[in-house]
């Protein structure tokens, strides 16, 4: 279960009281293994307590160069669209979160569409996303997006076989017409394992808080994970081009994933102050890389 701030720092509270050591304590203390060990009597994981303020901390100063990136976007009237796919549970959502939540609202929106209505469902496929596309010096961050056509509907049954082929036609032919608009289109697939992809769901299911998030179609989300890999891969080979190339994110660690596809964003503008930066800007390869550059995939 992700953790607030709030309730991330009161953690840290109570684990600084449960520190308290004596001068008969630090007697017994030899070295940084004794220390391990008397932080585990207490109930403290040393480790998991120096990666979590690791994570804070470079999520932190990622998200300080977010804003550095906003602002050169909003200076150039630059218009970015940033999409976010992946099965279900992957951990779009909570990487667009950790993307916006110290940006300007006022020049940046969130995208999460509902099913089409019937008036949408009779207008051509690409027109409800259209109207969501962004003004000059604004990000658009799509938690989904178009490509449901390419993944979930035919999965799902929600789309007819000749829907579908006529997206796979098109998709490719309206991206390259945004990229000669001027638009900047940055495409993540975040991966999830099939195990990973199950432990979210029970999580889901015993979390009060987030049994929302789980629906029929997640449900079915395991029994038809070849399915998925079946069109999964038919979109990489008919959608992956070089104007508008699918990012692969490997995301089992999800705090892993979001300081890499932030990582990723930051390195694909040249934004001022980008030299100045008091973290590291280039991501991990091992973790996110292009997706012909994969020739295993997690999921």
């Amino acid at each position: 279960m992700n953790e607030s701030p709030k309730r991330r720092s009161n953690k840290k509270k109570n684990n600084l009281k449960k520190l308290k050591l004596t001068n008969v304590d630090f007697a017994k203390i030899k070295s940084v293994e004794d220390l391990r060990l008397e932080l585990n009597d207490r109930g403290i994981n040393f480790e998991n307590e120096e990666l979590e303020s690791e994570y804070d901390d470079q999520l932190k100063k990622l998200q300080i160069e977010l804003i550095k990136l906003q602002g050169w976007i909003i200076k150039n009237e630059k218009r970015v669209v940033i999409i976010f796919e992946g099965r279900d549970a992957s951990g779009k959502g909570s990487a667009i979160k950790r993307f916006t939540e110290h940006l300007n609202p006022r020049a940046m929106r969130v995208i999460a569409l509902a099913k089409p209505t019937e008036l949408e469902k009779k207008q051509w496929y690409f027109m409800r996303y259209i109207k969501q596309l962004p003004d000059a010096g604004e990000i658009v961050f799509f938690d989904r997006s178009w490509y449901n056509r390419a993944v979930v509907e035919p999965v799902m049954e929600f789309c007819t076989t000749a829907q579908y082929e006529l997206f796979m036609r098109q998709v490719s032919e309206f991206e390259h017409m945004l990229f000669e608009d001027g638009v900047i289109l940055i495409k993540f697939w975040f991966s999830v394992s099939k195990e990973e992809q199950n432990k979210r769901f029970s999580g889901r299911l015993e979390n009060p808080l987030k049994t929302w998030k789980f629906s029929p179609v997640d449900e079915l989300g395991q029994s038809m994970w070849k399915k998925y890999t079946y069109y999964k891969e038919q979109m990489f080979s008919k959608t992956h081009n070089s104007f508008s190339p699918w990012i692969i994110v490997k995301t089992d660690d999800k705090k892993i994933a979001r300081i890499e596809s932030i990582r990723h964003l930051l390195t694909s503008f040249e934004y001022e102050g980008k030299e100045d930066a008091s973290v590291r800007i280039l991501p991990d390869p091992n973790v996110i890389m292009r997706f012909h550059h994969s020739l295993y995939h997690i999921d």
